[in-house]
């Protein structure tokens, strides 16, 4: 069949981007509701970060028929909302005293390897709420309070 004047476009429930930002979502979520107050802004704006990285994801692969151009703007604003969440994160773990793993730990290499497996979905990783394996409980020296 012919390519119409507008190519195909969207698709992005089968990008590997997508789908790991969908699991970055989904464990971020989970991550505040165990570890941070409802009513923090500081939740607010880790939940937005990750929102954002997947949602950018989608808006670039629907925009990508008509505009190669705001398909790569939109996957470079995921990427950077990514980074800011990586940075929130660190902050998070910094910030009470808790252990940032070396990249060479025993337990990145875990995380790693999971998230590598591209068959991977959250629900694939256990039953910690959505999450087991990683145990965040036993690598976090946190209390459920913080």
């Amino acid at each position: 069949m012919p390519e119409g004047f507008i190519p195909c476009h969207g698709g992005y429930q089968k990008l590997l981007s997508y789908q790991k930002a969908e699991i970055v979502y989904d464990a971020t979520v989970y991550f505040c509701d165990r570890f941070i107050d409802r009513h923090s802004r500081t939740r607010d704006q880790i939940v937005q970060a990750a929102r954002s990285g997947k949602q950018n994801i989608i808006e670039g692969s629907m925009s990508s028929g008509t505009s190669k151009e705001m398909e790569i703007k939109l996957a470079n604003v995921a990427r950077a909302s990514l980074e800011e969440l990586l940075a929130d994160y660190r902050d998070f773990l910094r910030t009470r005293g808790a252990v940032l793993w070396d990249k060479e730990s025993k337990e990145a290499k875990f995380v790693r390897k999971l998230g590598a497996d591209k068959d991977g979905s959250l629900v694939s990783y256990g039953t910690l709420g959505p999450i087991s394996k990683p145990d965040l409980r036993r690598w976090w020296p946190i209390s459920s309070s913080a």
